[in-house]
């Protein structure tokens, strides 16, 4: 149970896909670490990366992020104008797809 004092857990914990049991969790566990290298590398944050590696996508790929307070659309509003160099982007490719079930 969770007291006022005490960070939310971070609701990807109860997910499958990011599990930390078995020989792949290696994988999974990689990808948040390497998003939040790429924003501390330039100075943003990792959704304002996610939102910057979809816009580099091109001209039909066009991001609708949800938000659940005021600061957070603020943060994605900012995502729109993040410019991910190409070793940005070499990075955030490098990242190992999701192996098993979604759900």
């Amino acid at each position: 149970m969770r007291t006022s004092g005490e960070p939310e857990a971070p609701t990807c914990t109860g997910s499958p896909r990011l599990s930390q049991r078995g020989n792949r969790s290696q994988p999974r566990r990689s990808w948040p670490l390497k998003v939040r290298e790429v924003a501390d590398r330039i100075g943003g944050s990792a959704a304002q990366v996610a939102l910057g590696r979809l816009v580099a996508q091109g001209e039909h790929v066009v991001p609708i992020p949800g938000t659940k307070t005021p600061k957070y659309l603020v943060d994605n509003a900012a995502g729109a104008d993040v410019r991910l160099s190409a070793a940005d982007l070499a990075d955030l490719d490098a990242i190992p797809a999701p192996v098993g079930a979604r759900y």
